[in-house]
């Protein structure tokens, strides 16, 4: 009981402490739903021509290429340098600094890595694109690097004793086990750039967020709430397709490797050793 005291009560100081920091005043908060409703109140009806003249559904486009461009980045990048942070497959000298740049990587946000690359692209999506790529990094990293660490060792150590090298192993023993994982991590994170870069248009970094600070700068709300609407079904859509595909991609994957696993290993085994192989002539 003392300690569940202790607990809240650090826990009511510091949000009265982070509260304080803000300087947010009580009769501030009050008013604050007020004033949002006024504001949404001024959205509707979302002025769809208006958008639409703009040009906005191609930018919410550019907004989902620029994520998908950026997860590719990401995916490509963190696969392999996650064999080498993986503390059941690589030594400590090796895994220690590849897990220290995945956690740089992520200490730094994508809209900070977007105001960098800016001068050296140019504004643009490009730039969008490489922010989002280079953070993907760090996160898909530790997501494969958990996933690697949680394999059954079994078909690792079948490897090692037929004679098998590093790259044997880790290509018979851990990458069926985890591919099937790490798809459905890339999906997910899919899912998380496509709502980043619409934050990051905000600072010139290509997709939609320019248009809607445009459009909020000049107080044209309806026209704001169109780009809103627009870009929350594209958002909402995506993210439905994308938990689907996860789904079945896991239940598959859990299947196999629940009614296939001792084949795959014995298949492995035998291109290992050339036992399964045709004889010569």
């Amino acid at each position: 009981m003392l300690r569940r005291s202790l607990a809240l009560t650090a826990v009511v100081v510091a949000v009265a402490w982070s509260a304080s920091g803000l300087e947010v005043g009580i009769d501030r908060l009050v008013r604050a739903p007020g004033d949002a409703w006024a504001v949404f109140r001024q959205m509707v009806p979302p002025a769809f021509g208006q958008a639409i003249d703009r040009n906005v559904p191609s930018k919410v486009l550019e907004s989902v290429h620029i994520a998908w461009i950026g997860t590719m980045i990401g995916a490509v990048l963190s696969f392999p340098l996650a064999f080498l942070a993986a503390g059941n497959v690589a030594p400590a000298a090796v895994r220690a600094p590849i897990r220290q740049l995945f956690n740089v990587i992520r200490a730094v946000p994508e809209l900070i890595l977007a105001v960098i690359l800016i001068p050296v692209t140019g504004l643009g999506p490009w730039a969008g694109a490489l922010a989002i790529g280079i953070h993907s990094v760090g996160t898909l990293g530790k997501w494969a690097t958990e996933a690697i660490e949680g394999v059954d060792g079994g078909p690792l150590e079948a490897v090692s004793a037929t004679g098998g090298r590093w790259v044997s192993g880790m290509r018979w023993g851990v990458l069926p086990q985890v591919l099937p994982v790490v798809t459905s991590h890339w999906l997910f994170r899919f899912e998380i750039n496509v709502r980043a870069s619409a934050v990051l248009g905000m600072i010139g970094a290509g997709g939609v967020g320019a248009e809607l600070v445009s459009q909020l700068v000049f107080r044209n709300f309806a026209a704001a709430g169109a780009v809103l609407l627009m870009t929350i079904v594209v958002v909402l859509a995506i993210d439905t397709a994308s938990a689907a595909v996860r789904r079945r991609i896991i239940r598959g994957a859990a299947v196999t490797v629940g009614d296939d696993s001792d084949d795959r290993n014995a298949a492995a085994l035998a291109d290992l050793t050339g036992l399964g192989r045709p004889p010569l002539g």
